[in-house]
This record gives structure tokens, C-alpha cells and sequence, in this order.
């Protein structure tokens, strides 16, 4: 008698697996900030692994996050709540996840932008996309990075700035390629600049829709992350 093999749906396995990982990761996160706190204790060299630490944590917890909203998208199941938010309340939740970071290196966070301003968009959503941006530019850049968040022609416009070396030619031609899908076939998946499109482009308002450029050059002639939404 042959065996029977029942049948695994490893997607939903593989989004279940992930989800744990991220309530154990977000419980690391927030024991290293728990100590953190008592940082003053600890030497320089401790100082700066947990703020390493912490750093690399975040980035996981962002990467984990992209694959559950890849998962919920192939489900048609992708989470879009649109309300209207303060952006100061966004730019303070981006710097406090930072913060310690920034502290540790010694590099310097830059913001402009309105106090009143406001706008409507999926708070986490966006919230998750912008930390994305300004990790990546605090890794890369030499000492500063400027959070600029306008409001133009209808358009809310959030850029992050660094003084780094800039955004590599690959990074740059995943940025102007409408893509459907990452590409797993190569080293370099893509995957954050097609979550930050996925993202922008689930933001829509009479017919136009959210979009992602990276650029070089900018306010302190490194790489320069744009996001626009209507």
C-alpha cells in the first residue's frame, strides 16, 4: 500500500514560521532598549556592540516584515489603512528607533519640515518604509543624514538625504524598472526597493498613485531616497 503524502501549502508554513520570529525579534528589539537605557553602565566598546546590535535587529525585523506583506500581497490579502497623520509624529517614531544609533556613531540627523503639516496614508505602512530609508542612509553615510518632508502641487514629498558614497548603479536601475516580482535569481533582490513601491503604489487619490526614486547627488551629495504620495 502506497503512503499518502498530505498536501503543505509552505507559503502559509513559511508566513506562519515568519511571524513568530518576528514577536521573538521584537522582543529582543525591546530588551535591548530596555538596556539601553542603562547604557551609561556599560563600557564604549559594550556601548557600541548594542547599538550594533540593535541596529542589525531592526533591519531583520524590516526584512521579515517585507516578506509577510509579499505573502499577504500573493493573497491578495495586503493591509492598506488610509487615515490622516501628523508628519511630525512620523519623523519623531523614525528618530527615537534611531536615536541610539546615531548616538553611538556620533553622526548627526537633520529635519525639515512643517510642524502643521499633515496628510493621509497607512500610518505603519509608512512608518516601516521611511525607518527602512533612514537605516540604510545612517549605514552608508559619512556623518549626517536629512529627513525633508514637503508639500507640493498636491503631492506629499518625504526625501532622506546622506553625505555616503551614494546609491551603487544596480540600486539605481531597480529603481526606474517596473517590477512586477524580485528577482531571487540574483544576490541583490531588490526586495526593499519593491516593498517601498509596493507601498507608495497602494497609496492612490484621483487617479494617481504613490511612487519611489532613488537619486545622487542631492542636499549633501550622497544617495537620495524619494518618496511621493497624492
Amino acid at each position: 500500500m502506497s503512503k499518502i503524502t498530505p498536501a503543505i501549502d509552505f507559503a502559509s508554513v513559511l508566513a506562519s514560521a515568519v511571524h513568530d520570529m518576528k514577536n521573538s525579534l521584537c522582543m529582543l528589539i525591546q530588551s535591548s532598549e530596555l538596556i539601553q537605557q542603562e547604557s551609561h553602565q556599560l563600557s564604549d566598546s559594550a556601548r557600541e556592540e548594542l547599538a550594533r546590535l540593535n541596529y542589525e535587529a531592526n533591519r531583520l525585523n524590516s526584512n521579515l516584515l517585507q516578506l509577510l506583506a509579499l505573502y499577504r500581497l500573493e493573497r491578495n490579502q495586503f493591509p492598506v489603512q488610509i487615515d490622516e497623520h501628523y508628519l511630525c509624529d512620523v519623523t519623531e517614531e523614525v528618530l527615537l528607533k534611531n536615536q541610539f544609533y546615531i548616538e553611538q556613531r556620533k553622526l548627526r540627523m537633520e529635519i525639515e519640515q512643517r510642524d502643521e503639516l499633515r496628510w493621509f496614508f497607512d500610518y505603519d505602512l509608512i512608518i516601516n518604509l521611511l525607518n527602512d530609508a533612514v537605516s540604510n542612509a545612517l549605514r552608508y553615510c559619512q556623518t549626517t543624514v536629512l529627513l525633508k518632508i514637503t508639500a507640493q502641487e498636491n503631492q506629499l514629498v518625504i526625501e532622506v538625504h546622506d553625505d555616503g558614497p551614494g546609491f551603487p548603479d544596480l540600486m539605481m536601475n531597480q529603481s526606474t524598472v517596473n517590477m512586477n516580482t524580485p528577482d531571487f535569481a540574483n544576490n541583490h533582490t531588490g526586495l526593499g526597493i519593491f516593498f517601498a513601491k509596493l507601498i507608495a503604489a497602494a497609496h492612490s487619490n484621483k487617479g494617481s498613485q504613490g511612487a519611489v526614486n532613488l537619486n545622487n547627488g542631492g542636499k549633501l551629495g550622497g544617495g537620495v531616497f524619494q518618496l511621493i504620495l497624492p
